[in-house]
């Protein structure tokens, strides 16, 4: 049987070389720099660097947009994935591609949109004003901002394996004389739970590390509208090198931890497949 690749031993090492080689430059190399410089006046500062009141601030300001953006992007997601998969209807194609908006357009765009909504001179700005509801330059505008840019991370994961899946399953516990919940809990949700862990975890991700958007929404309040990236950016302006090494650190670990439960989850799903026989 001919092999599946032709190229002479020597190509392929010279391939596999490059692009170990090039993922070093672009990704350990500056991800190694960033712990070298926040260590680099020793752990002493590096502590109280993460100690200080503003950069406490933006941690927990980071944490809790991420741990409520995600739960909302979860549950939109889900929607999202099941109304597209399992359901036919005029419009379709138009939600999918409503759900692949966020990939389209700048974080930077995204923020001046909402800007344009809820700001002072926008949309529904006078009113929220009159009504005492401020949403620019706090939190909830960090909040809408971020879970628009990650939206589709759950949907786009869900979508593609549910499809896959069909609605056999389903339409058989209906059959059975289950209600719409009971087959989606029982039945849907266990099939697409690798798939959704692996969606949530993006999110995750992405909704700590945005910057573009929330840059543009947030006003740069330190210590109450500073996200982790925008205090990074505050320090590295003001020439605190460790400060903002420091907290980029946070940030390069939490991408890491990330990262490690990414690739748990692939090896348990590919278990999985491997035990059901697929």
């Amino acid at each position: 049987m001919r092999a599946a690749t032709t190229e002479p031993r020597a190509v392929r090492a010279l391939l596999i070389l490059l692009a170990i080689g090039w993922l070093a430059l672009v990704i350990l190399l500056p991800l190694l720099a960033v712990f070298v410089q926040a260590l680099e006046k020793g752990t002493g500062p590096f502590v109280d660097a993460i100690l200080q009141p503003d950069a406490l601030a933006s941690i927990r300001l980071t944490l809790l947009t991420a741990a409520l953006v995600v739960p909302i992007n979860c549950v939109f997601g889900i929607a999202a994935a099941w109304a597209v998969a399992k359901h036919d209807f005029r419009g379709r194609n138009l939600l999918v591609s409503l759900i692949d908006l966020p990939f389209s357009v700048s974080p930077v765009v995204a923020g001046l949109m909402f800007v344009l909504l809820f700001g002072a001179n926008g949309w529904f700005g006078p009113w929220l004003m009159a009504h005492g509801v401020r949403i620019m330059f706090a939190v909830p505008a960090i909040v809408i901002a971020t879970a628009f840019v990650t939206f589709p991370y759950v949907a786009r994961e869900l979508i593609p394996l549910m499809v896959a899946q069909g609605r056999a399953e389903e339409e058989a516990a209906l059959t059975l004389g289950a209600n719409g919940f009971q087959a989606f809990w029982h039945v849907t949700l266990p099939n697409i739970r690798w798939g959704l862990l692996y969606g949530v975890l993006l999110t995750n991700a992405r909704a700590m590390g945005e910057f573009g958007a929330v840059s543009v929404v947030s006003g740069h309040i330190r210590g109450l509208t500073n996200t982790m990236p925008l205090h990074v950016e505050v320090l590295y302006n003001e020439y605190n090198f460790v400060g903002a090494f420091a907290v980029a650190s946070l940030l390069a670990g939490l991408a890491l931890v990330t990262l490690a439960a990414k690739t748990l989850l692939e090896w348990r799903h590919r278990d999985a497949l491997a035990a059901t026989g697929h």
